[in-house]
Parts: structure tokens; sequence; C-alpha cells
């Protein structure tokens, strides 16, 4: 099963560095005219998170194609520091405090970063359970920067940390899993994925693509 997991395009609140979690903004300019400069893959079926940002951005690279809105793959809350950036939070007590955790505490009034995840992939496991059942081996998620952390934290191989998988907006990764009756997981190391020629390295290296290094994802825009 292939699934691509693809960063929503970028908000005014985006553009200017702020915490954008349950904020719901639209795309701003900017946003738009990234996409059109860019080509996604093609896919059998479309999941989005409900925030309008990521359906817009669905309509944009997925023309004419219907989606399913998954609300646990919503972004997290921010709490206090909703819709504020660093700067604004400068002098903010529980900001510095967050910052001092690496970002390990939870966000004060908002969402702690374990409850997050397990959700984002209580809402990724319904996805990838959903495709099973009807037979689709090609997916795209239309999702935040954390629901896309969260998800490659658990399933990406080798084993990243959580913020080794941040993505610019517009951005994302193609993750290609093992499915049975089971349940979904990581491919197996050692699987021999340069014979059916799927490109499996890159991710939060950046490096360019080659074949059968043992990696089950790449980003789908390789900075070079």
């Amino acid at each position: 099963m292939k699934i691509y997991l693809i960063r929503h395009s970028m908000t005014e609140g985006n553009r200017l560095k702020r915490y954008i979690g349950t904020t719901d903004e639209d795309l701003c300019e900017e946003g738009i005219v990234l996409l059109r400069g860019r080509k996604y893959p093609e896919v059998q079926e479309i999941y989005v998170s409900p925030m309008k940002r990521c359906c817009q951005t669905a309509d944009m690279i997925y023309p004419g194609q219907i989606y399913t809105v998954v609300e646990e793959l919503a972004e997290c809350d921010f709490g206090l520091f909703e819709n504020k950036n660093y700067q604004e939070l400068a002098d903010c007590v529980q900001y510095q405090e967050w910052i001092d955790s690496n970002g390990t505490l939870p966000f004060p009034e908002g969402e702690g970063r374990e409850a997050f995840i397990e959700r984002s992939l209580r809402g990724f496991e319904k996805v990838v359970k959903q495709c099973r059942e009807s037979g689709i081996h090609t997916a795209a998620l239309v999702v935040h920067g954390g629901t896309i952390m969260s998800i490659m934290e658990r399933y990406a191989y080798p084993l990243g940390d959580y913020y080794n998988y941040q993505v610019g907006n517009g951005e994302g990764y193609e993750l290609i899993l093992e499915d049975d009756n089971s349940g979904v997981r990581r491919i197996r190391t050692g699987s021999d994925l340069g014979r059916s020629q799927v490109a499996v390295s890159s991710g939060a290296s950046d490096r360019a693509s080659d074949y059968g290094v043992g990696k089950n994802y790449k980003r789908l825009f390789p900075k070079v």
C-alpha cells in the first residue's frame, strides 16, 4: 500500500510563522501560487483533515475528485499559543517552559503531544482499514505538518524522531506499507524494494532517491 502524506499549502498564519492548529484559515495567495507550480501523484482515494486549508489544497491538487473528511486527522490544538508566533510569545512563561522541554510538554489549555499523536494514528489506521476493505493500493492524505510527523514517527523505517519529519507547505512523503488482515505495519527491514523499482530513500536527510536501501519512504519534493 502506497500512502502519500501531503501537508496543506500556505495560509496567512503560516506565512507569519504562527501556531495554526484549530484556527480555520483559508489558503493565502502565496499558498495558491505554490500549488500551481507542482504536480502531485495520481491516487485512487483522497482523505483530508476537516480544516479549510486542507480541503482547499485537495481541491487544487486533485480537481474534481471526491475526498473523504477524517476528523481525527485535524491539526493539534495549540491552546494559549494558537494563532501566535514566537515573537508574540516572547514574554510568555508557559511558552519558554514548553521550549525548554523540547516541545514535549502539553500545550497550555490545548492538547498534549502524546494525545495528539494517538488521535492522528487512530485516524490514519481508520484510513488504512477503509483502503484495505475497498482494495485501494494508493491514497493521499492532505493533512497537517503535525499529523504527518505523527504518522511518520510510527510507520517510517528506519526509525526517526517526531521532529525529523517536518515538511514545508505543499510538501510531504511517499510512504510504503505492508498491509494484511492483521493490520498495517512498517515494511520489514531487508525487503527487496529495489526489485519492484520503488524509490525508497531520501526522507528527512534530503538525499536523492535510490533503490533497495531498506527505507520505506521518500520525500515528494526532495531538496537539492
